[in-house]
């Protein structure tokens, strides 16, 4: 059995998309995934499961989240030595920048191609700076960038299948769940 981590997008952020996080671990039990555990209600979930292809594990939650709510659930999965390696990048980033206002972290559910890494690390102002590595893409904001604006670079829609956490949750994870 491998451990993984799976990040739900778009879930929780009205009445129509709700999907508790109760919900979230009946559902991946119910495809045959063990010691599952949730992280408060923004899905975040960490599973056992003898699969070991990311994709296959993708797709099946996938379908299982669609199938139980009747509507499309985008998951992104991380084995937990990946998902560590994320974090050590995100400190490591937090650590070169100092007087940040936020660093959030988008995780991909594919890495990006050089023409849409340049695009993303092309957006940075005043406001802040993009830096991708592998499947993360890092949105380094500096104090005076919009308080309230998750993605004021506009980067967002460059990233394909992604959704963020910030930093301080990137960490908690990491050492919550994969012992970093």
């Amino acid at each position: 059995m491998a451990t993984y981590l799976a990040f739900l997008r778009a879930i929780n952020l009205g009445a129509k998309r709700v999907f508790p996080k109760d919900d979230i671990r009946r559902v991946v039990e119910s495809v045959g995934f063990e010691d599952v555990a949730t992280h408060i209600n923004t899905g975040n979930v960490r599973f056992e499961s003898r699969m070991r292809s990311r994709q296959r594990i993708e797709r099946t939650l996938e379908a299982a989240f669609a199938a139980d709510r009747g509507f499309e659930v985008p998951t992104i999965v991380f084995s937990t030595a990946e998902f560590r390696e994320v974090a050590r990048q995100t400190r490591e980033l937090d650590d070169a920048n100092p007087g940040l206002a936020r660093h959030y972290v988008y995780l991909l559910k594919d890495e990006l191609t050089e023409a849409q890494i340049a695009a993303n690390e092309g957006r940075a102002d005043g406001r802040g700076r993009m830096v991708v590595r592998g499947r993360a893409a890092h949105a380094l904001l500096q104090p005076g960038y919009q308080d309230g604006a998750v993605d004021p670079l506009g980067a967002a829609s460059l990233l394909g299948v992604a959704t963020n956490r910030n930093a301080n949750v990137i960490g908690t994870l990491a050492e919550k769940w994969c012992g970093a």
